[in-house]
């Protein structure tokens, strides 16, 4: 009995998640109340409490668990949460790994793009909110320091700065990538990607 109650607690807590993303999404996150998200997710704003103190702690939650889970970021005492596979990648520095991890990285922006947008959004209106996708990115700009000092590449002043130019570029990327036109494919655009972290990370 205990089991089917706390299954049935994580099922309302995903269900608080999604119908958070969704509101956001279609209303934006300054119009999205807390009775939007309970009503969407077929409850009520008292449910909503026992699981969130507050929209913006739904909000730093997606960034949180749903981007990182997406992303297979696990959690680091360092940084907060890190990203072994782009770390072993930067570290092995070979055109075929970079390619390959783009390429997996490109296939989950359909779900991640939204949540950055949104955190993005969040944090114009809302103090709380200020740092949280930046913060999220200085932990993957981290991560991309610390492997170019394992394999040794590049001078310590130099490793930090070119993490930033490296997620910059595909942090552009993927949150325009579906409204501009480039005039490429999207396979020209993953080789363009890998050409450029291949010259700034090895």
């Amino acid at each position: 009995m205990a089991n089917l109650r706390e299954a049935q607690k994580q099922m309302t807590r995903r269900l608080l998640l999604q119908s958070g993303l969704e509101m956001f999404k279609t209303k934006g996150y300054a119009a999205t109340t807390v009775d939007d998200i309970a009503t969407a997710a077929g409850t009520t704003r008292v449910t909503f409490y026992a699981y969130f103190s507050s929209r913006s702690e739904l909000m730093k939650t997606l960034i949180d668990e749903q981007l990182n889970e997406t992303l297979q970021r696990g959690s680091s005492p360092e940084h907060g949460s890190t990203a072994q596979d782009l770390g072993a990648t930067v570290a092995d520095g070979t055109p075929e790994a970079i390619a390959a991890w783009l390429r997996r990285t490109a296939d989950s922006w359909p779900a991640i793009r939204p949540i950055i947008r949104i955190g993005r959004d969040a944090a114009v209106v809302d103090p709380e909110l200020t740092d949280l996708v930046e913060r999220w990115m200085e932990e993957a700009i981290s991560d991309i320091e610390d492997a170019l000092a394992t394999a040794g590449r590049f001078e310590p002043h130099q490793r930090r700065f070119r993490g930033v130019l490296a997620m910059a570029e595909l942090d552009f990327v993927a949150q325009n990538w579906d409204r501009s036109d480039w005039k490429l494919t999207r396979d020209q655009m993953l080789d363009e990607l890998t050409t450029s972290w291949v010259r700034l990370l090895t």
